[in-house]
């Protein structure tokens, strides 16, 4: 049957491969941090308050003075490629794309901010994606980063006259793969220092303790990764939680006052990891790096090193790439 001059062009149907990472204002200036912010903070996994009593709160007092506070921490941060969130997701996405080669399209989208993933699933299917994989770059799931991406995905799909076969990568919290790329990489990195730690502290993104109560498995999860790793490094591992916000309870240890308290237990050499989080961010480079330097240089420790996140270094590009080969297993011929 021939197809009548105006038929919209057909094109070979293609499989994809969708990274998303959280996100990150468009500019370190105040109003795009508040934009950040009230997209990131209306979400109702990320805060599970109703939103009658929430929003009145954040569009109120949060976002009036929030925003001026984040934008001096993202100042500290913002590089010449921008967030580095951001630039480390696009390199991740531009090597994965020549590891894995023309038969596969790779893309990257963030969950809050831009390049935004809806926008990216549509480019993808312009670009002939008939089947694609989701790929939220959390180890650890976590409803509010890992539930929340593909939500918004799906919330997209929902609205499409002709949807693409999806898959989501699954957590990878104690796959030796993950395990064993942590492990080579961040010996190397101790390694290099000047100094012999104390201890390393493994830091992962706090959440709420009621989340654990609730059944979310982040907690557990962050924990089996830490056991694990411990198991292959040669210095001492501690586990804390960052990124306190608000006054509900949260999980414990809190990474700030863990690194205050080391020096009064004879603490004063500590490097401190954060393997929850696949790019370094605002949290790894100013929040442990600048301020919890600070915390504990002010309480009486003599060295320091924040350690950087896999990134797109080799072992977290061989690592995505057996993570996504194996998930496109039957969709895609070299998997």
């Amino acid at each position: 049957m021939q197809l009548p001059p105006d038929h919209p062009a057909i094109l070979a149907p293609k499989v994809a491969v969708l990274l998303i990472n959280l996100g990150t204002p468009d500019s370190p200036e105040p109003a795009a941090v508040r934009r950040y912010l009230g997209q990131f903070l209306s979400d109702k996994r990320v805060v599970e308050i109703p939103q009658i009593l929430w929003q009145p709160i954040l569009r109120g007092v949060i976002l009036t003075t929030r925003p001026k506070k984040s934008s001096h921490a993202y100042k500290q941060v913002w590089t010449e490629e921008g967030s580095p969130l951001a630039a480390i997701t696009a390199r991740q996405a531009r090597s994965l794309q020549g590891l894995l080669g023309a038969d596969v399209v790779v893309d990257w989208a963030m969950r809050y901010g831009n390049p935004a993933i809806d926008h990216a699933i549509d480019r993808l299917m312009s670009a002939g994606a008939a089947k694609i994989l989701l790929a939220p770059l959390y180890p650890q799931y976590c409803a509010a980063t890992t539930a929340t991406a593909n939500d918004f995905a799906f919330a997209h799909l929902a609205r499409l006259r002709l949807q693409p076969a999806i898959r989501t990568l699954p957590p990878y919290y104690d796959d030796p793969l993950y395990l064993d790329a942590l492990a080579s990489d961040l010996s190397g990195q101790l390694g290099a220092l000047d100094f012999a730690p104390q201890r390393l502290l493994l830091s992962f993104h706090g959440m709420p303790e009621r989340t654990l109560t609730l059944g979310d498995p982040y907690h557990c999860h962050c924990r089996k990764t830490a056991r694990l790793l411990a198991d292959r490094l040669d210095v001492p591992v501690d586990v804390a939680f960052q990124s306190r916000f608000g006054r509900a309870k949260w999980l414990e240890p809190a990474t700030d006052l863990t690194l205050k308290a080391y020096p009064g237990d004879g603490v004063t050499k500590v490097a401190v990891a954060a393997p929850g989080f696949s790019a370094d961010c605002l949290e790894t480079v100013e929040e442990i790096g600048i301020r919890g330097r600070e915390d504990f240089i002010a309480a009486g420790g003599t060295h320091f090193a924040r350690l950087d996140c896999l990134n797109d270094r080799p072992a977290s590009m061989a690592l995505l790439v057996e993570l996504v080969r194996r998930e496109l297993a039957g969709w895609w011929p070299s998997s």
